[in-house]
């Protein structure tokens, strides 16, 4: 029997009937999924070679794939990039790898911040959510060689086929993405207690 990520067997067992309960979906090919991840970082123009290794060694650790080097498009003298000088890395994850990805961000990575309470819940508008990360050391994979001389931010961005934001987020919680509570809600919840 073919290995089956964790997420993914929540997600068939336990967040399609929610959705389908919750929003009234006749068939099941009408509940959202997660299509893709895709995580950006960027780096100065003038970031040297061993700063560009660096953060093509770690994004590989943290996704698990090794992540293309994105470069410039044109050059921009007052920034003083030059065309095809290297900017940053970029990789897109589908499947299993984005499953588990998925996972360890919800349930290892994000709750490591200090003084988390949650991320924000706005969403670009068509279904899909973006997410900053400022230390990528909060992810297990990247800890125990205590070789990083910066810290490294990146963008990770969760790709919906949901038609509307309020879909997507519905989904992107029920997977287990910890948004902050509005300030009503907690002025709620704390009248209750």
């Amino acid at each position: 029997m073919p290995y089956k990520p964790v997420l993914k067997q929540h997600y068939l067992e336990n967040v399609v009937p929610e959705l389908k309960k919750s929003r009234g979906y006749e068939n099941i090919h009408q509940v959202p999924v997660i299509t893709k991840i895709v995580i950006n970082s960027a780096f100065k123009a003038d970031a040297d070679k061993n700063h560009q290794a660096e953060v093509l060694k770690e994004i590989t650790k943290i996704t698990g794939q090794k992540p293309v080097v994105t470069k410039a498009k044109k050059s921009i003298s007052n920034f003083k990039v030059r065309e095809g000088m290297p900017l940053g890395v970029m990789t897109t994850l589908r499947g299993a790898k984005m499953y588990e990805f998925l996972y360890r961000l919800t349930a290892i990575a994000l709750p490591m911040i200090r003084d988390f309470r949650g991320v924000g819940n706005k969403l670009d508008g068509q279904g899909n959510y973006s997410l900053g990360i400022t230390d990528h050391t909060i992810f297990p994979e990247t800890q125990g060689d205590g070789s990083q001389k910066a810290n490294i931010g990146m963008d990770i961005t969760i790709v919906t086929t949901a038609h509307s934001d309020d879909e997507a987020r519905e989904l992107i919680r029920l997977m287990g993405m910890p948004f902050r509570k509005s300030a009503a809600a907690q002025a709620e919840a704390a009248a209750k207690n």
